[in-house]
């Protein structure tokens, strides 16, 4: 269990420099149309430790990515993520949690008329004066975190091309870029294969997961495929209708809890496959 303090200030974030833990106590949602998306959720995600959230779609665990960074707000419980209380954070406060956290989507949520250089630079516009964001000036620090970034995810040579011309695979890995790009303390990837080929989607996990071992990032994906959960994580939390139904080892859960957790008996679609 996480020791850090709960606290918004701007000094007991930068103390925090290491990877972050995630903490929810008691967290409901409930939408505007009425919709309750998670139902009491008690959960902590140690500082590095890499967890899939599986379930199937409607299940919240969308949502519960959401929470962690303020895109949903609880509507009732407590949402901790290093030394930051979420749910108390407004503005810039705010803006300073989502700078250490980097969010990676299905739909890449790239601008594909610019070049990919332009589009991971976007990363670094958490730690980057207004003015220089304003004026599209990129210092030289910030240049050169882009292409370590892009040289991480095997782009570099693709810096000065047009984000449109891509594959969805290579979108990919320049959305992981433009997220390393932030230096995060916490990675969260909504569904971040459920739109790739087999091969590209086994290609894009190793890289989260490498990700992770190498820089000691907490990551939480969002996945409802039960084989790539079992491989590329090491442990596992599982949703159905917005209820905690499993917290345990990602390897060694079988098909059982897949079926606990889907509320069905498994189907071909559950499991994307082989590819390398």
């Amino acid at each position: 269990m996480s020791t850090h303090p709960v606290t918004s200030s701007p000094e007991a974030a930068r103390a925090a420099s290491g990877p972050w833990p995630v903490r929810l106590d008691d967290v409901s949602v409930r939408y505007p149309d009425g919709t309750v998306a998670l139902r009491h959720v008690s959960l902590a995600v140690e500082p590095g430790e890499m967890v899939a959230v599986v379930g199937l779609s409607g299940s919240g665990k969308s949502t519960l990515v959401r929470t962690v960074n303020g895109l949903v707000p609880a509507t009732s419980g407590t949402v901790t993520v290093g030394p930051h209380d979420v749910g108390s954070l407004r503005g810039r406060r705010l803006r300073e949690l989502r700078g250490g956290i980097g969010m990676i989507f299905q739909a890449f949520n790239l601008a594909d008329r610019a070049s990919v250089y332009q589009n991971v630079l976007v990363g670094r516009f958490a730690h980057t004066p207004t003015w220089r964001t304003l004026l599209g000036v990129a210092g030289r620090e910030d240049r050169e975190i882009v292409l370590a970034a892009l040289d991480s995810v095997g782009l570099l040579e693709k810096v000065w091309g047009r984000a449109g011309a891509l594959s969805g695979g290579q979108k990919q890995r320049v959305a992981i870029a433009r997220a390393l790009s932030q230096q995060p303390q916490v990675m969260l990837a909504d569904e971040p294969v459920a739109s790739l080929d087999p091969p590209t989607a086994h290609s894009v996990m190793a890289d989260l997961r490498r990700i992770n071992t190498e820089r000691g990032l907490t990551v939480l994906v969002n996945l409802h495929l039960m084989d790539l959960a079992r491989q590329y994580t090491t442990r596992m939390i599982g949703l159905r209708d917005g209820e905690l139904v499993y917290d345990g080892p990602a390897a060694t859960a079988d098909d059982a809890v897949f079926e606990e957790i889907y509320g069905r008996p498994l189907q071909v679609r559950d499991r994307l496959g082989a590819g390398s």
